[in-house]
């Protein structure tokens, strides 16, 4: 079933409800709100996602990008087949940039190993309108190089990958970057607040 036949589904539905008169209105105003509420766990692979909420692009996309900018240790702005997309780097977090000297030292780092283009791994998007993905430079991921060499901490919240959380074991046990003293910078979402 496709969308025009759920709407007109819904359309004769609706018109043979309200055949039944004024004092219907009530049950025909729930029963239209049960429908439309409920709709889209009806129909699976309705919206692309298999009928779950808020699933997202069940398919990562693979993009060739052009990096244009770098602006921290986790955000950066690509061009990719002419569009021009902000990406927030997956499973990571990284010292925001009033941070100092972590947020800087961050910022420098992704800078220095990320190459002019780029393949991006897509996941999701953020609620900012970012694009979530994950970085590769010749099949290396720069996400997993930033824990690795300590200038990012896993975002615990938004990342499971046990890849991740191994790296920034190593990192924290050779007190590699933020891992080099205590403080926020080791928890960005936290100095956030």
């Amino acid at each position: 079933m496709n969308k025009t036949q759920v709407g007109n589904a819904i359309r004769r539905l609706a018109t043979r409800l309200t055949r039944h008169g004024r004092h219907k209105r009530m049950p025909l105003f729930w029963t239209v709100a049960v429908v439309a509420l409920t709709f889209p766990w009806l129909l699976p692979g309705l919206d692309g996602n298999d009928g779950v909420p808020g699933a997202g692009n069940a398919t990562a996309d693979r993009l060739n990008c052009r990096v244009e900018s770098i602006y921290d240790g986790d955000t950066m702005t690509v061009r990719c087949a002419g569009q021009e997309e902000k990406v927030r780097l997956y499973c990571i977090d990284t010292p925001e940039m009033g941070q100092q000297p972590w947020g800087r030292q961050s910022r420098d780092y992704l800078r220095r190993i990320t190459p002019s283009q780029v393949e991006i791994v897509t996941h999701d998007r953020d609620r900012y309108g970012r694009l979530v993905g994950e970085v590769l430079s010749e099949g290396r991921s720069l996400n997993l190089a930033m824990v690795e060499a300590g200038q990012a901490a896993v975002y615990n919240r938004y990342c499971s990958e046990d890849r991740y959380s191994a790296a920034e074991r190593q990192a924290k046990s050779t007190g590699l970057g933020v891992w080099a003293e205590p403080g926020l910078q080791q928890r960005p979402w936290e100095w956030r607040r």
